[in-house]
């Protein structure tokens, strides 16, 4: 959910393409679409997934892609796939959501901000969502 939330704000406020996926769901199609310098943003949270999510990030730096790891201060492991980390306070990983959230909105705003957009004001989105 939390990689979901960070590529849902990429693509409303900087209309790039961004698509999460859970770790460990990486095999098939999206390793075709990795070459070297791909940017891939990794969101290490604590929890039963992250072994798998290790293996991926070795994966992918294996191909090429240039990692950023959102990790947190404590996390000895995470640093070792990254090619640029992102640190959060330790949270525990029922509050870790709250911190790691954080650097995906300022990485959404800074991509819309560095293509001149206006993330403030972005297009064909409202204020509120409607419920049919």
């Amino acid at each position: 959910p939390l990689a979901l939330e960070g590529a849902l704000k990429v693509k409303e406020i900087s209309y790039l393409h961004a698509e999460a996926l859970a770790g460990g769901e990486l095999k098939h199609g999206t390793l075709a679409l990795l070459e070297r310098g791909t940017p891939v943003v990794a969101v290490a949270v604590p929890g039963e997934a992250r072994g798998r999510l290790m293996s991926n990030l070795e994966e992918m730096r294996a191909r090429g892609a240039r990692m950023i790891v959102v990790a947190e201060e404590g996390d000895g492991e995470s640093p070792k796939h990254a090619d640029l980390l992102v640190r959060v306070p330790e949270a525990g990983e029922l509050l870790s959501p709250l911190t790691f959230i954080l650097p995906l909105q300022l990485l959404a705003y800074h991509l819309s901000v560095g293509r001149g957009l206006d993330p403030d004001r972005p297009r064909s989105l409202a204020k509120s969502v409607t419920v049919e």
